[in-house]
This record gives structure tokens, C-alpha cells and sequence, in this order.
């Protein structure tokens, strides 16, 4: 296959000379002689000093001056958009292809046509006529199908570093060394980076030490589950949850006139093509983490900048292999330090494999109940880490296959040391909170109720809030049951929905019900449970089953965490009042982060082009009343939860620690996990000692003095310093 690029002289000449009206590209300057002279020298005279400050270690006064440039006369999106579209009209009009020459005789002339074409679809859409038009820019099959087979032609810019990246001291002064970075990711919300970059000096200095901590931690490649993953993909994956690599094949065409079996063909068909489409998506997605892996391999160590979102959570800048991805990308990572396993990492590593393994509820044993669920299997670990795709395989039955691969090579490595506790381990342990936006809230209400439920409190086992709730629906269920049909419609659905209660069935509605899940959005979790179980056949069924369900789910979440709805409902009340007013909910953090809801209603900007109209969003001043109010509770504690982690990560690096954080689950080594455990107790009471309810409401009528606020809700009895003795708080 080769692409050919055609440039005539007299097309070059017109489609550079000509001007329409529905072209409009910037014109170039018409500069003198003279001009054109002393503009190069002073391009000469820039690049000399840019050169020289380099040399010197001084990229920051580089960076300096090359962004001065590159902003002294910005475009503004209108420019960009147009000259990106004749970009791509030349790029369409010039590129072409010429298969493979085997596919023709020897006298044939070669065929040769166009690699790209620009088309119009129209496809369903929220519109108010249902259907929208796009254009779309198409490649020919056989460069797809060329570019689905590697991910080495893809140009990453933000990968990890292999250098520590530059400490954070502004908004867009820290991380890469020469790539654009900012320290919040605002999506084009100028409130929001015009609040962080108005902070007042040193308020944002425990945000910055934070990002600096989780920024210098050192990582590397591991070789051995690389391989295995390199294999099971050559051989067109499939296993360990990784996608089959082959298309389904589409079903024939029906030799019949029958109307139901060629609908039913149709359908089949358009399925068929969907989860190939989901197929191609999640490929391109494993190529590109694969790519990066293979890149990184034989690094020694390599390191990850980060910055924030919107509401204060930590994320890594470089997109694709981090530790915040699948369990293909934590499995292919570890720590490039290695640490002595001792005796209590030893203790720990048995433990982090049977959370890994986690099916039958095996992370939900005691601790020393996940020990001895390790020690049984023995044999399997080492036949795992001996010859993962040649022998039983256990390792692919874990709930995180790769990650639990990880953890065989490791422990089995150790126990075959003549001193185990002398083994270097470099795999990072992870200790997860017990729903983590519900112990937010059981801290923030001193509810004594939810905090059991969530392992505020100490016990002999973790409590597990999922099976808590599942049983409550159980329970209503059962009593609904046996009530008569004829009165009471949901009595079938009752008898048919008891066998399926589960952790399974009520778990995500329940870990999103502190993020604002709706009755809406829980209805179509529980629906694609049951569909996956094929209870109903009827969709009418499985529709009105599932309406059912979820309405008692957030019964059972309801009186489990009664005051926990408070808190959100008095979040939510304090937005709508902001927000009525036109104005977006904004806070500050306990770390010192300005906050500000982005949620603004958008506008439509049409843009002629060389190619099509373009149509763009653009923010208007107007907020959106009801994102505002429903989206400030799960913010709110997302931003708690961040607060938790970056004091969590400062301390432990004060303690001589390696620490990588993601939002709940707080990573360290087999040999520090005890002490981190103390460390995150009592950040976390630390964090909750503040009245940070009170705080918050002093802000508002501060912020808002025109404004007339409810008051906080009352709070229960929980004594915080319960934390410190609860061993299954995070576990």
C-alpha cells in the first residue's frame, strides 16, 4: 500500500490564489524586501536566545518566551476552524492510494484513487426533528484496515517522562518540560481558570506539594505480564478480559419473503455491526496502552505529572498507561523502587492477591480469612507464575487477571526464597475505601447508622453496605410478594426478582446513589443487570421489572443513610439558591482550591468553511439551573475526597514512603501498607475535625450576601476518632 500526493502546479497555484466568499482564509501579510529581512533576523536573533537559555538548564525563560510568541496574535477559533478545513480539503483533494499490485495483471494499469472523501450522514439525534446531518471525513478500508493493525504510526505527545517532571508553582508553570501544561483541566470554563489563577499567593501551596508528590513517584514496565499480554493479544486476545481481536461475522441474508424473519435478520445484522464497532474501539484503545508499554520497556524508571480536575481530584496527564486505567494497564505497571517484603509485607501481599482474586466475596472475608484463602492455593499461584497461558490458568478467573498475575510472580518469588521477608518487591498494594462517597458522608453527618454500614467503625469482619442494602430489598420484596396481584401490579414482579437480589444486582446503583444518580439512571443499571441474566424475555417485562426494582433500591438506600440525604438535599438546596440568581455555585476547598461549577448554557455559532458548515458550541452567561443544583453534592465530595488523598500522599512522602493515589484507593508498598493505614486514618479525621458543613455555609453568605441560605443540617453522635481503630476503613 502506498499513498501518493499529487501537487500540479497550476492546482497548487489556484487553490492558493482563488478567494470566495465561503473559503474566507486569512490572506497572507504582503511584506517589502526589507521587512522580510528584518523579520528574519529577529527569527534568527529569538531562536539564538532560546537556543542559548536552554543550554544553560533555563526552560522556564524559554518556555517563556516561545508561548509570548506563539500568544502574541492568536488566532480566535474562527480562523483555526476555517484554516483546518482547507487543511483537510487539500489533504482529501491530493492524498491517493494504490492497492497492493498483485491484485492486478501485469498489462493492467495501476488503479489509483482517492485514501480520504468528505461525506454527509444523517444519523438520530436529540433534534427536534430526531435527525441531524454530520459531516464526516472516511478513509479507504485498506488503510483502516492497515492502521488497526498497529499503534506505531500514532504520535502521543503527553507520554510519561523520563526525567522528574518540574515542580508546580502556577497555574500553567510546572510538569512537562516543554509541552503546554496547566494545572487544572478547565474544558474552556474561564470562571474556573481565572479563580485558580486569582488564588491568593501560597494558598494554593498544598495543592502543588501534592501534585508534586504523586508527580517525582518513579515507575517502570513489568516485563514478565508484558510478555504474557503480548502473547494472548499475537493470538487474538479473548482472554483475561481482553477483546477478540476478529470481527463477528455478519449473518447472510434469508432466503425467504417472510417479513418477521427478515426483520429479525435486520436486526441481527445491525446488532452484529454494533458490537463490532465496540470491538474496533476497544482494540484501537489496547494498541495505543501496548504501544506506550512497549515504548517504556526497557526504562529503567519513568514518571507520571500530574494535574487536577475542576473539582480537586488528582489525575496523571499522560493519558493512556497509567495506574488510573484498566486492570491491563495496573498489571503492566509497578514501582521502580524495590522495597524488602519483612514480615508484614508479606503478610500483605497474601492479602492484596485475594482482594485481586475477589470472586465468591473473597475480598470480603477478614484479613485473616483472605490469608488462608491465599495459602490454600498455592499451588495454583506458582503454577500461575511458572506458566500462566501453558498450565491451570487460575489467574484468569481473578476478578482483575492481570493485576492478580502480578501478585503470583511476586509472592511466588518470595516464598521460593530461602528468606522470603528479604525479597525486593516492587508491586504496588492497594488499600480501597468501603464505598468511599458514603463514609464523606457518614463523616460530614456524624451518622452513626452509615458509618457502620461503611467501616467507619471497627468490627471482627468488614461490614459490606452492598450486601446490607441487598438484603433490605430483599426483605421489602418478600413482603411485597405476598401481596395480590390484582391490587398491587409489582407483586409478579416481586416473585420474580427474589431469586436475583444480589450484591451484583443493587451494587453500582448504590455506589452512585452519593454521586446523584438518578431514579432514571438507576432503573437502566439494574436493567442491563437483568438483561445480562436473561430474566425477562419481554422487554415490556424486563422495562416495568426493573422501574420496580430500582424505586426499591433507593427506598432501602434511603433509610439506611437517612442522614446522609439530608446533606445532599441541603447541598442541593444551597445551589438552587445560587444558581436562580444566574450565578455559578463556586466554593473553596480544605486544601485552598478555588472551585467553580463549569455548567453554563451553550450557544450556536455558525462557521462557513471551504468544506461545509460547521456549527459550534459556544458558553453563553447563562448557568444551567438544574445541572447546578444536582451536580453540587457529588462535586462537593468529590472535592473532600481529593482533599483526603493529597494530604494522604504529602504525609506518607514526609514519612519516607512511595504513595500513588486513585481518588479512593491509596497505593504504597507491601512493607509500608501498615503505615500508611495509620497515616490515612487520621488525615481522614483531620480532614473532618474542620466544620466543614459550617464552613462552607459561612462562604456562601460571604460570597452571596444577598442570598438567604438554609441552615446546616443537624448531625448525629459518631465520634470520629473510630477511624483510627477501624482496621476494615480502607482494606
Amino acid at each position: 500500500m502506498r499513498i501518493y500526493r499529487f501537487l500540479q502546479k497550476k492546482e497548487v497555484k489556484k487553490t492558493t490564489t482563488e478567494k470566495s466568499d465561503s473559503e474566507s482564509v486569512p490572506a497572507p501579510v504582503n511584506l517589502t524586501a526589507e521587512e522580510k529581512e528584518k523579520l528574519k533576523k529577529e527569527e534568527k536573533r529569538i531562536r539564538k536566545i532560546v537556543a542559548n537559555l536552554i543550554k544553560r538548564q533555563k526552560k522556564h525563560e524559554a518556555m517563556g518566551i516561545v508561548r509570548g510568541r506563539d500568544q502574541a496574535k492568536p488566532w480566535g477559533q474562527e480562523a483555526q476552524v476555517k484554516v483546518g478545513s482547507r487543511l483537510i480539503q487539500l489533504l482529501i483533494e491530493t492524498a491517493y492510494l494504490q492497492p497492493p499490485a498483485n491484485q492486478f495483471g501485469d498489462g493492467d494499469p495501476p488503479h489509483i484513487y482517492p485514501a480520504f472523501k468528505h461525506t454527509l450522514k444523517t444519523v438520530s439525534a436529540n433534534a427536534p426533528n430526531g435527525r441531524r446531518r454530520y459531516g464526516v471525513i472516511e478513509c479507504d478500508p485498506i488503510i483502516q484496515k492497515g492502521l488497526e493493525k498497529t499503534a506505531r504510526h500514532m504520535v502521543i505527545p503527553y507520554m510519561p517522562m523520563l526525567v522528574p517532571p518540574n515542580s508546580w508553582t502556577g497555574y500553567d508553570k510546572g510538569a512537562y518540560l516543554f509541552l503546554p501544561s496547566y494545572i487544572m483541566r478547565i474544558h474552556g470554563a474561564k470562571q474556573q481558570r481565572d479563580a485558580v489563577k486569582r488564588a491568593p499567593k501560597n494558598q494554593l501551596d498544598p495543592v502543588f506539594e501534592a501534585l508534586n508528590t504523586l508527580g517525582a513517584i518513579k515507575w517502570r514496565v513489568n516485563k514478565s505480564v508484558l510478555s504474557v499480554i503480548d502473547q494472548i493479544w499475537a493470538n487474538g486476545g479473548r482472554l483475561a478480559g481482553l477483546v477478540d481481536r476478529d470481527d463477528l461475522p455478519l449473518p447472510e441474508e434469508p432466503d425467504t419473503e417472510d417479513e418477521a424473519e427478515i426483520r429479525k435478520w435486520k436486526w441481527k445484522v445491525k446488532n452484529d455491526k454494533k458490537k463490532n464497532n465496540e470491538r474496533h474501539s476497544q482494540r484501537c484503545d489496547i494498541e495505543l496502552k501496548l504501544a506506550v508499554a512497549r515504548k517504556m520497556k526497557e526504562e529503567e524508571c519513568f514518571y507520571f505529572p500530574h494535574n487536577l480536575d475542576f473539582r480537586g481530584r488528582a489525575y496523571p496527564m499522560h493519558p493512556y498507561l497509567n495506574h488510573l486505567g484498566s486492570d491491563l494497564c495496573r498489571g503492566i505497571l509497578e514501582f521502580a523502587e524495590g522495597r524488602p517484603l519483612g514480615k508484614s509485607g508479606l503478610r500483605w501481599l497474601k492479602i492484596h492477591l485475594a482482594n485481586l482474586y475477589a470472586v465468591g466475596g473473597v475480598d470480603k472475608l477478614s484479613f485473616d480469612g483472605r490469608i488462608a484463602f491465599t495459602e490454600k492455593h498455592l499451588d495454583d499461584i506458582f503454577d500461575s507464575a511458572d506458566r500462566p497461558l501453558e498450565g491451570k490458568q487460575w489467574w484468569l478467573e481473578a476478578e482483575d487477571p492481570f493485576q492478580c498475575l502480578a501478585a503470583c510472580i511476586n509472592l511466588a518469588e518470595a516464598l521460593r526464597s530461602p528468606t522470603p521477608e528479604t525479597t525486593l518487591s516492587h508491586m504496588p498494594v492497594h488499600q480501597d475505601g468501603s464505598c468511599n462517597g458514603l463514609q464523606h458522608y457518614a463523616a460530614l453527618g456524624r451518622d452513626m447508622l452509615g458509618a457502620t454500614s461503611v467501616n467507619l467503625v471497627g468490627g471482627d469482619q468488614p461490614a459490606d453496605v452492598y450486601s446490607d442494602i441487598a438484603a433490605r430489598v430483599l426483605e421489602i420484596m418478600k413482603y411485597d410478594a405476598l401481596k395480590d396481584p390484582k391490587s398491587y401490579p409489582h407483586a409478579l414482579h416481586a416473585r420474580r426478582l427474589i431469586s436475583q437480589v444480589d450484591r451484583k444486582l443493587v451494587k453500582q446503583t448504590v455506589m452512585t446513589s452519593v454521586y446523584g444518580v438518578t431514579y432514571i439512571g438507576a432503573r437502566d443499571q439494574i436493567k442491563r443487570k437483568l438483561k445480562e441474566r436473561r430474566v425477562f424475555e419481554d422487554d415490556n417485562d424486563l422495562f416495568a421489572a426493573s422501574c420496580y426494582a430500582a424505586k426499591i433500591t433507593g427506598n432501602a438506600l434511603e433509610e439506611v443513610f437517612e442522614d446522609a440525604k439530608h446533606i445532599m438535599n441541603w447541598l442541593g438546596e444551597c445551589a438552587k439558591v445560587i444558581a436562580s440568581t444566574n450565578q455559578a455555585v463556586r466554593w473553596v476547598t480544605p486544601l485552598g482550591l478555588p472551585v467553580v461549577q463549569p455548567y453554563r448554557e451553550f450557544g450556536r455559532h455558525l462557521i462557513k468553511t471551504s468544506l461545509q458548515v460547521l456549527t459550534l458550541q459556544r458558553e453563553t452567561d447563562k448557568v444551567m439551573l438544574k445541572r447546578q443544583r444536582t451536580a453540587f453534592p457529588p462535586n462537593f465530595v468529590h472535592s473532600l475526597d481529593g482533599c483526603h488523598m493529597m494530604m494522604t500522599a504529602v504525609a506518607c512522602k514526609k514519612a519516607g514512603m512511595s504513595f500513588a493515589g486513585v481518588h479512593d484507593s491509596y497505593w504504597t508498598h507491601a512493607c509500608d501498607v501498615d503505615e500508611m493505614n495509620k497515616i490515612l486514618r487520621e488525615k481522614f479525621v483531620e480532614l473532618y475535625q474542620a466544620p466543614i458543613l459550617e464552613n462552607l455555609l459561612e462562604y456562601f453568605e460571604k460570597t452571596f450576601p444577598e442570598l438567604k441560605f438554609p441552615p446546616v443540617p443537624e448531625r448525629g453522635e459518631f465520634d470520629l476518632q473510630e477511624v483510627l481503630k477501624s482496621p476494615y476503613f480502607f482494606n
